[in-house]
């Protein structure tokens, strides 16, 4: 019988979104489907302890930056751990895998997985990391590809778009009044929402001051803000300044979202920059909300225009207030597009998608 193929995951990043979140699920279920899997990481990072929490193979590195501490102890253990592919996700992990496996004789693969849309560098340096480094480059989303392909100019054929996968059975539609009673969110309110983490780029000022607009129009909104990360003091003074700290919950991280989505009335994701295709997004679509959102990376080809939610061009507040109160004025449109959505995310978003597809990226490289 033949050994499972070893796969490793590096993740030099200590934050915490969709990228960890992705690395865990794809572990998980390649698991499931036979596969070896491990992950080295720094210690002080958010995935190292969510993944030692869902029993995860994971070990602490010293790999937060790049230097030659973390490059010898990377190395170290590839020479003491034989693997057949590794999988990158962040820069810096991605040049300390790249540096040792030049200094072996016998290295693994690498697959460089691409989170997000933000410019790739085009020096000398970068060139080597993405074409010779790296056997192959996933990305999650079409508009990453082609960003790598028509700017950087990467080859295509060394390039596969495989967007993050779902638990459908976990992110359904529920019942709205329970969920609000559960988390002691006002029930008879229309609550306007955004799971996400609290980075400036993804929008969340934009998205508060387009609410302190709707707000005079219509007295019967909650916001609510689910996430943590580095904006949210500033984001917490905007409110308190506009006098809309009533109206808006600031819910902090929350382990399990499914509850949150499903008390949500309309699903907002103003990002401007660095979106590859939110996961975010795809699960609030799969728990059957109408959806808006700004149009930058993926996210156009993740919402269908009109059909499963509306995209406003990124950081106008007018026209985001305009998409809102659109929504909040033609409830059978919200409707109509909520059923859209959970039907589109069951059509396209399921895990098994991605697990095949990895799976078969990760054949490619070995045998290539």
């Amino acid at each position: 019988m033949s050994q499972p193929l070893r796969i490793l995951h590096t993740e030099s990043s200590c934050g915490w979104g969709g990228q960890e979140i992705r690395i865990l699920t794809e572990m998980q279920g390649m698991i499931g489907r036979g596969y070896e899997l491990h992950l080295l990481c720094p210690a002080e990072s958010t995935i190292y302890g969510v993944a030692k929490k869902k029993n995860l193979p994971v070990t602490a590195l010293p790999i937060a930056r790049k230097n030659l501490r973390g490059l010898l102890a990377l190395r170290k253990w590839l020479r003491q751990n034989r693997v057949d592919v590794i999988i990158t996700h962040s820069s810096t992990d991605s040049w300390l895998a790249g540096v040792a496996c030049k200094t072996m004789i016998h290295p693994p693969r690498i697959i460089r997985l691409r989170h997000v849309s933000a410019a790739v560098p085009k020096n000398f340096p970068t060139r080597w990391l993405y074409n010779k480094s790296c056997k192959h480059i996933v990305t999650t989303g079409d508009c990453i590809r082609n960003q790598l392909i028509e700017e950087n100019g990467f080859a295509s054929e060394r390039i596969t778009s495989i967007p993050t996968g779902l638990d459908l059975q976990k992110f359904n539609p529920g019942n709205k009044i329970s969920a609000r009673e559960q988390l002691g969110l006002p029930s008879s309110k229309h609550i306007i929402g955004i799971i996400a983490t609290l980075r400036s780029w993804k929008g969340h000022c934009h998205l508060i001051e387009a609410f302190s607009q709707l707000i005079k129009q219509h007295d019967n909104l909650h916001l609510l803000i689910v996430g943590e990360g580095p904006v949210r003091k500033p984001l917490e003074e905007m409110v308190e300044q506009l006098n809309l700290k009533k109206e808006v919950t600031f819910a902090g991280n929350q382990e399990d979202t499914v509850p949150w989505f499903q008390s949500i009335d309309i699903f907002v994701l103003p990002s401007y920059a660095n979106e590859g295709v939110p996961q975010a997004l795809m699960q609030a679509m799969a728990c059957g909300l109408p959806v808006i959102g700004g149009a930058v990376g993926g996210l156009p080809e993740t919402i269908e225009e009109g059909k499963t939610g509306l995209l406003f061009p990124p950081k106008d507040v007018p026209a985001l207030t305009t998409a809102i109160e659109k929504l909040l004025e033609n409830q059978d449109l919200a409707s109509q597009m909520g059923a859209a959505a959970h039907l589109a995310a069951q059509e396209k978003f399921g895990i098994d998608i991605m697990l095949d597809k990895m799976g078969l990226a990760i054949e490619n490289a070995i045998n290539s």
